[in-house]
């Protein structure tokens, strides 16, 4: 799958007829965003500011219409595209009446849009890439060799479960000659095959190659591809004459890359905000603070005054409370109407009178207080909360419940009917009622059947909610009231009448307390502002458990005796005319309506004639507060004026939960001034000043008024943050009003309700305008002329980014004019922001209709990118695109938006396409960090004895001085210590090999081992000359041992290479061939199985077989003596080559002399305290490094018994290592990080089995990770928390350190402390510099030493640059002077040169005499307080990585491991992850272990979370299946082999994100 992500300025895609469609097709739908409209619309108007506005486009645009892509670019995937513009309006009668799934949009807005989006020219973005292939074929030239000498046929050992990317024979290319793939490889170019699959256009042809079932058998068990590119110095050789030089000057040709390039050239574009110079001190790094712009606009007028509302006329027959009301009105009028309910079908099912209001609502008052009881024990008493569950199409039943509880006292809830037990929400309101203390529910008989039921039959509980009772309120289950019970009836009290709730912008849930007189005080106040009169007829389309359908069509109506026709949003969606033919059919003089109910009867409007609306007095339009509403209102006043809807009916009104009714628009007959329209400017409202517009017509938002304050209301407008000071008259702030009318308080929530209902606004001197308190209404506006109340917006939709305000709901508009018939679902789009970096972030989601294309939904994208930022001036941080009808709604309808933004956060959302801007957006990074002129070397010396910091120096302990009985230190070459061994001790067995069932698959003795390297000496003397270099190829076992010994005694050179995988020859074999041709092998020796495969038609296929060396195996030779023995002239003669492939994919061969091979041995017995009566085991692969040496020479030297444990067999048996040290009662054994992760990881959950087949670990004195990295804590801690129930000692784990130019320069050993941890700050590492904080402490990171120093090794720390020595607790470069070091590289095309200095280096100061080797890791030296065996303080040696490993990143240094460890800790589905960098673009691939539909979810959450703890921004996210990472043997990442992988299209990627 594909992610973009984009700069500001984006392509500009074409639009079709159907983005500039006239108003009369103008097509609406379902939610509740609708867009913007900056004027009243009629046709000529219309048609006149179109024609301005895009007058200065139109020259530039004709003829440039592209529809759809009919271009296929072969490589990259561009958009091409322009804008188009449709002269005239032939187009509105095309499209059909009732297509509901566009929400209608005005059309000014659009192309205020389009013009914006026709500024830009055309642009060429990457797409992102989705997977559309299971396999990529590639060439194998296209791959870089795997690492043979560590990875292949026992890497299984640490094969992860996953498919891998392998290669198919090149096509047409015979086999190219190692030499060729070596000339490539070594150029470091990575050429795509011509075969990549991954089509980024839907269309795209998949090149296949024939054996695509042969791949796909390969790819269900292949191993985790363990390998290692090798990389070199470019030779100028050329393969394709399509190469294009990257910003590092390396050639590559592939889709990717171009990708890249694509990338890179959008990102060179300044950004907006220029940064402001200022010193960052070098540790400290600061975030980059937005300076206010000197030029913004600030507010000019004076200080408002606070307005005051009419006077609450005195009427004189005013019911005293609303029990009162329904009281007079059911014994007086019990005939009179009071509320018809209708059915799905329109039809009246049922007309509630007065009366019957009145005698329901006691009977159940009476049940409720009477019947109810737990343990004899009335169950309710008056003041306590009841919940009100009843759905939106009954509202009979639940307007006698709330009556019902007002007569008893009792305070009701009314809530959601919850449907499932995880609806978006519904914990929160479960968190509400438990606070309330409910304990009972009111619900009807039909809804109690259709909530989810336990097993008992009983309702299910929710999640989150409290235990409830339910009762059910219909007829059967209420009780008669006896004659001489009445209800009490009082005046309105401070009581708290009900509690109505409320969601937050986070999702929380409150519920806002109304007091029985403000509820009455609401009351008078609606019936004077609307003018209602007894008996009227009101349409109610609002839900009646809340807000205004609560206020209007509940309470108010019972007041005055009206009568409420209830339209349940039921009917409303099958017939969304449902409200106005009852208009029509009623007489209704009043109906409450929102903006959606009038675009939705739009839409089918055709279909009716006889409608008349001229009975209307008054269309209160409720959520008249939202700068959309205003674009519905004009569109249906165009529509139905000519069905008698008089222009001033219309009364948008302003209200919120806290502070119910704020202001509405009187009805016309009351005398008011007329109504007024605003036209602002965005830039203005942005810093949140009032600007009418008159130049920049595209960023502008209209904006109606909501007439005046409620009667009897004082109202102000304050500041938004900080201290409430009134705002001046020319700026927007948050409305506050004081009056009786509002909610009193949050249920329980005193510190909140404090805030929000208690607030005391003052003057610019600090003084209270008035001492009553305010309440705060949560709405953002101004006062305008004539006393009129404007809104712009709402707190919950405010967004603050870069110090500027912006209102969700004007982006939501500017995204939905930028196609929404085309693209988006119903006009469903989210818009919230997210906290990233210190600064709000803005993401925006959609979902896309069904049909939808790849290519419709970048483009889309890209265009709403450019909308956003041509008419808001803000970047968009995220857009995610989601399939249709994923996005969690709101009970009735509408988006849930803290559900939508709490599942974007958690990784839950599972968009089908994401498109992030980081590079655009976040303008607050800390600035790049200068490297200072270096001090001088000796400066520093003098720098660190003045400070009286000690010179970073340690080593192990003497070896001259131990005196031992060391016999083997007689012999100067390990052969004469075999062949002495085979005469001194013959029966004495060295080595035993085990099998995956845990049995001895072979063993040696001494005279064994001699015997059969006699006979290998034997056959290789005749045809081979001293000094050959011969290539071993054998599987972990006794063989390779004794033919490494063969190779000796016969004056050869061995060389231990791993042998190809059988299943995966196309990716090892290459690898092996490289080895056998760079270590310039005369001769393989090998099994007849191995012989077999490498001249098999599958290794032809790989490799040109033809071209390797005489190859010998090994199984059956004769029993033959050789002549005699060869014995080197010199200890410094060449013992062996050591291969290994780095982890940045360098192939690199030391040489060993036979005196530093002896000298390595005698250094590990006197650490190990090595014996011949001692017994270790050994997990490790045999073939380079310290795993070699344990495994084939240090038995040898000193005549411990070796148990063998290849690494391949823990694949069938993971349990086999440990049941082996337990079985033998291991003192001291080693194994690899891969090894002891497949340890933690499988056998995790079965230390209770272990223990009843009796492994025991408490033998185990020290367990060592042989690694050439840092430690890995968390997997070594882990390993000994796990196995603590065995009897491990959590002391025993330690790790061992060793590098190419010294395999082994720290090992634990037997003796001396315990490692020691330390904790660094990260940050500080980024500076090279080392400063130790307290455990647990922000960007603390541990470190554990690498174990002790061997006996013989020098260890200093010194400058990567001045190559002078460094202090105590500096950062710096490792070297090492030991007599094991080895001697050089071995390499084939003499570049020893770049490398010489890695072996004799000298300090330029200080002891500038002493020779050292480089080891290329950076670490640190640190005096502890512990002693060693010497007695002296102990120095501990803290490796913090490679060097060649690290990102320099902004002037920063980075180790991977610290980036990867934070990707991997933020998403549970996360498996593993890989970090490098190309171009200067920060790459991440993480593995994804789920399902695919997660695979988007992860590019946000990545982006974060190294944003926040690393300051660094992302530029290219892979996801990739589980085991696509290379590892080595020794469980390193392959980043570089990656690299290449990904360059050259071999990765098969989920989904490519290239953010922008």
């Amino acid at each position: 799958m594909l992610i973009i992500c984009c700069p500001s300025p984006l392509l500009v895609p074409c639009a079709n007829d159907s983005s500039l469609c006239p108003p009369s097709s103008l097509c609406l739908s379902v939610p509740l965003y609708f867009s913007v409209c900056t004027g009243d619309i009629t046709q000529k108007g219309y048609e006149k500011k179109r024609g301005k506005l895009l007058a200065p486009y139109i020259p530039q645009i004709q003829g440039h219409c592209v529809t759809g892509l009919s271009k296929r670019y072969k490589g990259p995937a561009y958009i091409d595209a322009s804008i188009a513009v449709l002269p005239g309006s032939k187009h509105n009668k095309s499209r059909a009446a009732n297509t509901r799934d566009e929400r209608f949009r005005s059309d000014l807005h659009t192309e205020a849009v389009q013009a914006a989006l026709a500024k830009y020219k055309e642009r060429k973005m990457p797409m992102p890439s989705k997977r559309r292939s299971v396999l990529v074929q590639s060439s194998v030239e296209a791959c870089t060799p795997p690492d043979t000498s560590s990875a292949s046929e026992d890497e299984g050992s640490l094969r992860r479960q996953g498919r891998l990317a392998t290669s198919t024979p090149y096509q047409g290319h015979g086999h190219p000659a190692v030499e060729h793939w070596f000339n490539r490889v070594i150029q470091g170019s990575s050429t795509s095959s011509s075969a990549s699959s991954t089509s980024s256009h839907p269309g795209g042809r998949s090149v296949t190659t024939t054996n695509t079932t042969a791949h796909a058998a390969l790819n269900a068990n292949a191993a985790r591809p363990q390998v290692a590119s090798v990389r070199g110095v470019s030779r100028g050789y050329n393969h394709h004459t399509s190469v294009m030089e990257t910003a590092d000057g390396v050639p590559v040709n592939s889709r990717v890359s171009s990708k890249i390039q694509q990338l890179l050239n959008t990102l060179k574009r300044p950004k907006r905000p220029p940064l402001r110079e200022f010193f960052v001190d070098d540790f400290e790094e600061l975030l980059d603070v937005q300076q206010p712009d000197p030029n913004q606009p600030k507010p000019e007028g004076q200080q408002m005054s606070p307005l005051e509302g009419e006077p609450l006329g005195v009427v004189t027959n005013w019911p005293p409370s609303l029990p009162a009301a329904l009281q007079r009105w059911g014994t007086t009028q019990p005939k009179s109407p009071c509320l018809t309910a209708l059915d799905n079908a329109g039809k009246p099912v049922y007309t509630l009178t007065y009366g019957k209001l009145w005698t329901r609502s006691q009977k159940l008052a009476y049940t409720l207080l009477n019947k109810l009881s737990t343990r004899n024990e009335p169950l309710l008493m008056p003041g306590d909360r009841v919940a009100l569950v009843f759905p939106n199409n009954d509202p009979v039943m639940f307007m006698v419940a709330f009556y019902g509880c007002l007569l008893a006292e009792l305070v009701p809830v009314p809530i959601e009917v919850p449907l499932t037990r995880k609806d978006a929400g519904s914990q929160q309101i479960g968190f509400l009622l438990g606070s309330c203390g409910v304990t009972l529910a009111l619900t009807t008989d039909a809804c109690q059947k259709g909530l989810p039921k336990a097993q008992t039959g009983e309702v299910a509980t929710f999640k989150g909610w409290p235990r409830l009772l339910w009762f059910v309120t219909d007829g059967k289950h209420v009780v008669k009231p006896p004659k001489d019970w009445h209800p009490p009836i009082r005046e309105a009290s401070n009581d708290i009448a009900y509690i109505e709730y409320k969601t937050s912008k986070e999702g929380s849930t409150m519920g806002i307390t109304v007091s029985h007189s403000a509820m009455l005080a609401h009351c008078h106040a609606l019936t004077q502002a609307c003018g209602y009169t007894e008996a009227e007829t009101i349409t109610n389309v609002l839900d009646f458990k809340r807000e205004a359908g609560l206020w209007h069509g509940v309470l108010t109506s019972v007041m005055n005796r009206m009568h409420v026709i209830s339209i349940p949003y039921s009917l409303m969606k099958v017939n969304p005319l449902s409200w106005i033919q009852k208009v029509h059919t009623y007489k209704a003089r009043v109906a409450v309506v929102k903006s959606r109910d009038m675009h939705w009867s739009l839409l089918a409007q055709r279909d009716q004639r006889d409608i008349s609306l001229s009975s209307l007095r008054m269309l209160i339009v409720a959520d008249g507060a939202n700068p959309w509403s205003i674009s519905s209102c004009d569109a249906f006043l165009n529509v139905f004026q000519a069905r008698g809807l008089r222009p001033e009916v219309i009364c948008p009104c302003a209200s919120s939960s806290e502070a119910m009714t704020v202001a509405i628009r009187r009805p016309p007959e009351m005398g008011v001034p007329p109504p007024g329209k605003a036209v602002l400017s965005m830039g203005g409202l942005s810093h949140s000043v009032i600007r009418v517009d008159t130049e920049e017509k595209l960023s502008v938002l209209t904006v109606q008024d909501v007439g005046q304050v409620m009667p009897g209301a004082l109202v102000c407008v304050v500041r938004v943050e900080g201290t409430p000071y009134l705002c001046q008259t020319d700026e927007v702030g948050e409305i506050c009003m004081s009056s009786g009318s509002t909610g009193v308080a949050y249920y329980g929530l005193p510190g909140m309700t404090k805030n929000i209902f208690e607030t005391i606004p003052v003057t610019s001197s600090g003084v209270p305008i008035s001492d009553r308190p305010f309440t705060r209404t949560s709405l953002l506006g101004f006062v305008g002329p004539d006393s009129l109340v404007f809104v712009v917006g709402k707190m919950d939709g405010l967004m603050v980014v870069s110090g500027r305000r912006h209102n969700a709901d004007d982006v939501v508009a500017t995204a939905l004019a930028v196609e929404p018939m085309k693209f988006v679902y119903r006009g469903r789009i989210a818009v919230f922001s997210v906290s990233v970096l210190h600064d709000e972030r803005i993401v925006v989601v959609a979902e896309q209709r069904p049909d939808a294309s790849e290519e419709d939904s970048f483009q889309w994208m890209s265009r709403v990118l450019q909308a956003i930022d041509s008419i808001h001036q803000v970047g968009v941080y995220c857009l995610a695109l989601v399939p249709a009808n994923t996005l969690p709604k709101a009970p009735l309808g509408g988006i849930h938006i803290s559900e939508t933004k709490q599942r974007f956060l958690e990784g839950a959302l599972h968009p089908c396409n994401v498109l992030m801007c980081p590079h655009t957006c976040v303008t607050n990074l800390p600035k790049p960090r200068q490297k200072q002129p270096e001090v001088g070397p000796a400066s520093m010396i003098v720098g660190n004895l003045v400070a009286g910091k000690r010179i970073a120096q340690a080593c192990g302990r003497d070896v001259a001085q131990l005196e031992d009985n060391d016999q083997a230190r007689k012999f100067l070459y390990i052969q004469d210590v075999l062949q002495w061994r085979a005469q001194a001790t013959p029966d004495h067995s060295l080595f035993l090999v085990l099998n995956a069932k845990g049995t001895v698959a072979s063993t040696a003795s001494c005279l064994q081992l001699h015997k059969r390297a006699e006979r290998v000496a034997a056959a290789l003397m005749g045809r081979l000359n001293t000094g050959d270099h011969v290539a071993l190829v054998y599987p972990p076992g006794i063989d390779l041992i004794a033919t490494f010994y063969g190779c000796l005694y016969a004056g050869c050179v061995p060389v231990t290479v791993r042998p190809p995988h059988p299943q995966n020859l196309a990716t090892t074999l290459p690898t092996v061939k490289m080895i056998v041709e760079v270590s310039k092998s005369v001769c393989i020796l090998t099994t007849q199985a191995i012989m077999k495969l490498l001249k098999s038609k599958e290794a032809a296929a790989a490799v040109d077989i033809k071209s390797w060396p005489m190859v010998m195996d090994t199984d059956d030779l004769p029993r033959k003596k050789s002549p005699q023995m060869y014995k080197p002239p010199t200890p410094e003669m060449l013992a062996y080559l050591d291969f290994s492939v780095s982890t940045t994919g360098i192939l690199a061969g030391v040489k060993m002399s036979h005196a530093a091979t002896s000298a390595l041995c005698r250094s590990i017995k006197l650490q190990c305290e090595l014996y011949p009566s001692r017994q270790i085991a050994i997990c490790l692969d045999p073939y380079c490094g310290l795993g070699f040496a344990l495994w084939c020479l240090c038995s040898v030297y000193s005549g411990h018994q070796s148990i063998l444990v290849p690494p391949l067999e823990l694949e069938s048996n993971a349990s086999l290592w440990l049941a082996a040290v337990s079985q033998y009662k291991v003192r001291v054994t080693f194994c690899s990080y891969s090894v002891m992760e497949m340890c933690t990881k499988g056998l995790g959950s079965q230390t209770e089995a272990l223990r009843l087949r009796n492994v025991n670990l408490s033998c185990v004195r020290t367990c060592m990770v042989v690694a050439e990295e840092r430690p890995r804590i968390a997997l070594t801690q882990s390993f000994s928390k796990i196995f603590k129930d065995l009897g491990l000692s959590p002391r025993a784990v330690s790790t061992t350190f060793g590098c190419r130019v010294n395999v082994a320069i720290c090992l634990q050993g037997t003796a001396g402390p315990d490692p020691t941890t330390v904790y660094v700050d990260m940050r500080a590492l980024r500076h090279d510099r080392v400063r130790l904080v307290e455990r647990g402490s922000p960007h603390s990171l541990p470190l554990m030493e690498s174990g002790k120093i061997l006996p013989g090794v020098k260890v200093i720390i010194a400058n990567t640059e001045t190559k002078g020595p460094l202090g105590d607790s500096h950062l710096g470069e490792i070297w090492v002077s030991s007599p094991h070091n080895a001697t050089g590289y071995y390499t084939v095309y003499g570049e020893e040169a770049l490398h010489a200095d890695h072996f004799n280096t000298k300090l330029s100061f200080g002891d500038t005499q002493t020779v050292w080797a480089r080891t290329g890791y950076l670490g640190f030296l640190r005096r502890t307080e512990l002693t060693d065996a010497s007695g002296e303080r102990h120095d501990a040696l803290y490796v913090v990585g490679s060097l060649d490993e690290t990102l320099e990143l902004r002037g920063m240094r980075y180790h991977p491991i610290d980036i990867e460890t934070s990707v991997i800790r933020s998403h549970k589905s996360i498996a593993e992850c890989a970090v490098f960098t190309w171009t200067n673009l920060l790459v991440v691939v993480v593995e994804l272990e789920g399902s695919e539909q997660e695979a988007l979810d992860l590019v946000a959450l990545v982006t974060n979370v190294v944003l926040e703890e690393h300051y660094l921004i992302v530029g290219v996210v892979v996801v990739v299946d589980p085991g696509v990472i290379p590892i080595n043997s020794r469980g390193e990442k392959q980043r570089m082999h990656l690299r290449d992988g990904f360059l050259a299209d071999q990765l098969d990627p989920i989904y490519v994100a290239y953010n922008m």
